[in-house]
């Protein structure tokens, strides 16, 4: 008896952190949506473009670097979120939840690493003078570090996508498209990898990057949502 409620104490906190982080993984993607800017440098950008070395962006700080900042709690909270998950995983499926979690600490390293460096590297460097290496480190350099970490970083977000589909799959019809927007999410990613690569090749700048940013971050809205709905019934349920 006392096993039965220690195990159902677990299952109630379990769902409430995962109605809570997936509620707030949604609402700061949101907000990321809407408070980044557009780019200045690259191909998307628009007016008077900023070309190498990247230097003149003392002025951009910080109104083009806010979104970091929520991104930098987005990851805190995603990795919450895949804990959850992985406790809400039944049997066998866990060796999934498992794989997924991991992927997503894989993800939410490098890209917390690479928006704190922007955010503590770059603005006092440009201040003090020192230039040295900026061009291949700030985010307006269209093929610099920036830019690669973030592609990596998300495509590490896309393959955890993947392998916490199946602890979705086939279960309520709410869980069910739950299951199937992190399967597409991992397919159009692939995809847009796949043929922007052969498209472009090396020259496909930030183009992938802006590619596979907008389908995690729409995969974290619709799901973070949905699953807020799937946790919520599960607490009330206990």
């Amino acid at each position: 008896m006392k096993e039965l409620c220690n195990e159902r104490k677990k299952e109630k906190y379990a769902n409430r952190i995962g109605f809570y982080s997936s509620l707030l993984m949604a609402l700061l993607t949101l907000v990321g949506l809407l408070v980044v800017k557009p780019p200045i440098s690259g191909p998307f950008a628009v007016g008077d473009r900023l070309g190498y070395p990247y230097l003149d962006i003392l002025a951009q700080f910080p109104k083009d670097y806010i979104w970091m900042y929520f991104m930098i709690l987005l990851m805190i909270i995603y990795v919450v979120f895949m804990v959850s998950v992985h406790y809400y995983a039944e049997g066998e499926k866990n060796i999934f939840s498992l794989i997924g979690l991991s992927f997503a600490l894989i993800s939410a390293t490098i890209l917390i690493t690479n928006y704190f460096v922007q955010l503590s590297v770059i603005q006092p460097s440009l201040l003090n003078g020192e230039t040295d290496g900026i061009s291949l480190l700030t985010q307006y350099n269209p093929h610099g570090i920036f830019i690669a970490l973030e592609e990596i970083g998300y495509l590490m977000m896309s393959l955890s996508f993947i392998f916490i589909a199946p602890v979705y799959y086939k279960k309520s019809a709410l869980e069910h498209a739950v299951s199937l927007v992190f399967i597409a999410g991992f397919i159009f990613s692939v995809f847009a990898l796949i043929f922007i690569s052969i498209g472009y090749g090396i020259h496909r700048e930030y183009i992938f990057e802006c590619a596979v940013i907008v389908i995690d971050w729409l995969v974290l809205i619709i799901n973070g949502l949905l699953l807020s709905i799937v946790y919520h019934k599960q607490a009330k349920l206990l």
